[in-house]
């Protein structure tokens, strides 16, 4: 299916709860993966967990990834963008704001988007989400395996810093 003459594209999905192993992700609807709007959804949903059990999230991202496994590179750098940033994981989840402590609102609802530029190469896809703390929207990289149609989490470009929670912040 050639997506590439599309123009912005955004589906909303919710949440009523953050997976904690990979046996509540694959209960999600969306872990069939089949479309790359579905796998960013879970990425964004599945790194909420982080705080609360890093290896958990590992394991959940590695299911993301399908044939491929979360590096200990990648481990590092999420690790890296998000200790003692937590909040940043739930600022791209409705209701949350810089006033509120980036506390989404609950179900959890997200929207991802694309754009012109989303499939410019076959079986890949660039896809976006907003975080209340950042003016631009931030990507996330998708690869679709084409023996099952499944598209699956190739690179994680959406954790660079953000606006932090005022209650944080010495100057609001």
């Amino acid at each position: 299916m050639d997506m590439s003459n599309q123009t912005n594209n955004s589906e909303m999905f919710s949440f009523n709860e953050v997976p904690k192993s990979v046996l509540e992700l694959k209960e999600l609807p969306e872990a069939s993966l089949d479309s790359p709007f579905k796998t960013t959804a879970l990425v964004m949903i599945v790194l909420c967990n982080f705080e609360k059990d890093e290896n958990a999230t590992f394991e959940m991202l590695d299911f993301l990834k399908g044939p491929d496994s979360v590096s200990p590179f990648e481990k590092q750098f999420i690790t890296e963008r998000l200790k003692g940033k937590y909040y940043k994981t739930f600022s791209f989840f409705n209701g949350a704001t810089p006033d509120n402590g980036y506390v989404p609102d609950k179900p959890y609802s997200i929207v991802v988007t694309s754009n012109p530029y989303s499939f410019t190469n076959e079986n890949w896809a660039t896809m976006f989400v907003k975080s209340a703390g950042a003016d631009s929207l931030r990507q996330i990289k998708l690869r679709k395996k084409p023996s099952t149609g499944q598209w699956f989490l190739n690179d994680i470009q959406c954790l660079s810093d953000i606006r932090i929670p005022t209650q944080e912040d010495p100057w609001a």
